[in-house]
């Protein structure tokens, strides 16, 4: 049984609706799951997971937040190497372009980013579902 890690950062509890449903499709998949808050998930944890599925929603000028889950991330991405990952979040402006940015970094980086979704505000029934696909296939990697 996959070990799985669901890692987020919300302000409007969009970021973590989702993932909410991340922990679903991975649990339905036959994933052990540990849903974390950033605040409450450190670097030297990865060695206990399978895969992460990291979330953050798109802050200031489509970045990531700064204070919380950048320092997070940061501090992962060394550790990670080809551990499967992926990535979601929410966004009430602009198009997204954050998680370009971010998937781009995690490439620059050669770390091992199985997919990505985006909800625009509080995710609908598309963003549900992906991101039960989402939890579904980081559980299947």
């Amino acid at each position: 049984m996959k070990k799985i890690a669901v890692v987020y950062f919300s302000m409007t509890g969009n970021t973590e609706a989702m993932a909410g449903e991340v922990v679903t499709g991975a649990k339905e998949a036959g994933a052990d799951v540990s849903l974390f808050s950033s605040a409450d998930f450190k670097a030297d944890m990865l060695d206990q997971y399978d895969g992460i599925a990291f979330g953050c929603p798109a802050m200031g000028n489509e970045e990531l937040e700064e204070g919380e889950f950048e320092p997070l991330f940061a501090d992962c991405e060394s550790a990670l190497g080809q551990k499967p990952i992926v990535l979601f979040g929410s966004y009430s402006w602009a198009d997204g372009q954050w998680m370009l940015n971010w998937k781009d970094r995690c490439d620059e980086r050669n770390l091992n980013v199985l997919d990505t979704v985006i909800a625009y505000a509080a995710p609908d029934a598309a963003a549900i579902e992906a991101c039960r696909k989402l939890g579904k296939t980081l559980a299947e990697a």
